[in-house]
């Protein structure tokens, strides 16, 4: 499934771009649900000694089987960190800060976990309203609920503001995903969303936008088949994005140093 994602590889090689030299440095990872572990997976191998943790238990099982290792289940509600002080040299949050009411204190708890020097990298969706695509997907139904989010996202300045306010300083931002990778995207989630899921024989839970279980994929398994064929169209039209690489892409990344 990752290697037929257009963002999912978007976002690791966004990731990459931002990551410190990561040899024999302790790092953590936190997502919140729709990861199979296929991004932990290509991460890890890029170095670095992780430990990973997940703000939702329905992908945890698959995470771990991926990944052969643990993957902590954290809470949502207190946002507490079960780490030291210090104890990270880099901390990554991927698409978090969006599915929570307020996201300070996470934020807060990310500068705490990170030693002073060490890097603090965020990502969230585009919480830009006036971009084009976003007002495409409310007016069919894919708004922030639809995706299990409590708000659209973050902009950069938005992010910024939230990281300072947090106790770090802001180092540098960058995006991906703009609007040709971003539309294709909306039609395979509203597919799915719309569609496979309601005709699934396995149970997804609202909120989930694609399968995050092998058995959720296998579910869908002739639409995937389909999809896998029609793959190498979808990232030709994607590659698009490049004619319009001066505006900001509809996923932000910030870096920032404690």
């Amino acid at each position: 499934m990752f290697n037929r994602s257009l963002k999912k590889k978007m976002k690791v090689a966004a990731l990459a771009r931002f990551f410190p030299v990561l040899t024999n440095r302790k790092c953590l990872l936190l997502t919140c649900g729709d990861n199979n572990g296929a991004i932990n997976y290509k991460i890890r191998h890029m170095g670095g000694l992780w430990t990973w943790a997940d703000f939702e238990a329905q992908g945890i099982p698959g995470m771990e089987e991926l990944l052969g290792e643990p993957v902590l289940k954290l809470d949502g509600e207190t946002a507490s960190l079960p780490f030291a002080n210090d104890e990270f040299d880099l901390s990554v949050c991927i698409d978090v800060h969006e599915h929570l009411d307020d996201p300070l204190p996470v934020t807060r708890e990310l500068a705490r976990v990170t030693r002073p020097g060490g890097t603090v990298i965020v990502t969230t969706p585009n919480g830009n309203e006036k971009k084009l695509a976003v007002r495409i997907k409310k007016a069919i139904g894919m708004d922030a609920k639809a995706y299990g989010h409590r708000r659209t996202g973050f902009d950069v300045p938005d992010l910024r503001r939230l990281t300072t306010t947090a106790g770090l300083t802001f180092r540098r931002s960058g995006s991906y995903a703009r609007f040709f990778t971003e539309m294709l995207e909306l039609a395979i989630n509203f597919l799915y969303v719309k569609l496979l899921s309601k005709k699934s024989r396995v149970p997804v839970e609202a909120g989930t936008i694609a399968p995050v279980s092998k058995s959720q994929l296998n579910s869908v398994k002739k639409s995937y088949k389909l999809y896998t064929m029609l793959y190498p169209v979808f990232w030709l039209i994607s590659r698009l994005d490049y004619l319009i690489a001066f505006t900001r892409g509809y996923a932000v990344v910030v870096e920032t140093v404690k």
